[in-house]
């Protein structure tokens, strides 16, 4: 029974994150011979301002890229 779980920035459209589903699950499907019903695909969206690498965080980074500062606190 496998569960899948990713987090992704939001930002993707509801046919991108449909088409990422479809494709885990087939993958999943393909790769474990899970039955489909019990495959469990959960897509968590997150807020790029609350998604931090190297202590920067999505927004910032994007704002960077664009030329824009973003303040931090």
């Amino acid at each position: 029974m496998p569960l899948i779980d990713i987090s992704i920035a939001k930002g993707r459209t509801p046919e991108q994150l449909r088409a990422l589903i479809a494709g885990v699950h087939e993958v999943a499907a393909e790769t474990t011979g899970a039955a489909d019903e019990n495959i469990t695909v959960i897509v968590r969206e997150v807020e790029k301002d609350l998604w931090s690498r190297t202590n920067t965080t999505i927004t910032e980074r994007e704002s960077t890229a664009s030329g824009t500062q973003v303040s931090t606190g």
